[in-house]
């Protein structure tokens, strides 16, 4: 499926790992100018190298269509997992070899979750250190407290934690349906962002909503809102008689105004969210620091 599953997708997946050493778009040259010195190698054009991956497994008609709407941007390589890795936040795979193999579709394939597969691209398998990590784009909201758990947005914080700058992708209803939209949206936001990127690197959700891109009222910079506590599980037998357990559906939104992701979205708005690594409670530090400095080791 997708720009992936054609000859030319394959091919110029292959040809990505065949290429020589990168230049800037300044440096290229239409030919040997007067007086160039005889030992100068002619540059060659600048092409970024976009890697893409996701947590919905690489069959999931959301990883076809940002492979499908980024081509032409540069220099496509797809690490994806071999199943549905929903829910598997920022585990790396410790306890077994994981293996790697490419489908009929030209995707890498691996049986780890997602953030093993940018880790396993970023440091073994691919020739090159790719410019730009995306991931998605996902059967669902990441908004709020979904970016702990998320493995679309994991994929993302991968990149960004080996200084890769990085952006996950999601569609804010499961089923599909207005997934060209959501690919309209993923195309013209990395084109936006690398017409003037930041500095370093940078990492950021993506959340559009369920419409028409005709339907779509723009775009919001956003913080994360946060859910109410998760459902119970669901308790069930299985056909011995013991108990087994489902996790419960998420909770609904609880801090959802102005300003949040949850809000941008309910409003027609796609919402980007810049995200950071550090947990720390930086505004409750000097408060455990006077707790605890009468204490004693």
């Amino acid at each position: 499926p997708g720009a992936g599953g054609g000859e030319q997708g394959q091919l110029q997946q292959r040809s990505s790992h065949q290429q020589g050493p990168r230049r800037k778009p300044d440096e290229f040259s239409t030919g040997p100018a007067p007086n160039r010195p005889a030992f100068e190698a002619l540059p060659t054009i600048f092409m970024m190298r976009i890697l893409i991956a996701n947590d919905d497994g690489y069959l999931a008609p959301g990883l076809a269509a940002l492979v499908e709407a980024c081509q032409g941007l540069g220099e496509i390589d797809v690490v994806a997992p071999e199943q549905n890795a929903s829910g598997t936040s920022n585990a790396l795979t410790l306890q077994r070899p994981l293996t790697v193999w490419t489908a009929a579709n030209g995707f890498r394939v691996l049986n780890g979750t997602p953030s093993d597969c940018v880790h396993v691209a970023l440091t073994g398998l691919l020739p090159q250190r790719p410019d730009l990590v995306l991931s998605g784009i996902n059967n669902g909201a990441n908004m709020g407290d979904d970016t702990i758990y998320s493995g679309t947005v994991a994929a993302a914080m991968e990149g960004y934690l080996f200084g890769v700058p990085s952006i996950a992708f999601s569609l804010a209803e499961k089923g599909w349906r207005h997934l060209d939209a959501a690919a309209r949206v993923a195309r013209s936001l990395v084109e936006r962002v690398l017409a003037a990127p930041p500095a370093g690197p940078w990492l950021l959700n993506v959340n559009v909503p369920d419409l028409p891109h005709a339907g779509l009222r723009g775009l919001r910079t956003t913080r994360l809102g946060r859910r109410h506590a998760s459902e119970p599980v669901i308790r069930q037998s299985n056909p011995r008689g013991e108990p087994i357990y489902w996790i419960g559906a998420a909770g609904d939104a609880r801090e959802a105004g102005e300003g949040t992701d949850f809000h941008a979205v309910a409003e027609g708005c796609v919402s980007v969210t810049p995200l950071q690594i550090d947990l720390t409670d930086h505004a409750g530090l000097p408060g455990w620091a006077d707790r605890l400095a009468a204490g004693h080791v």
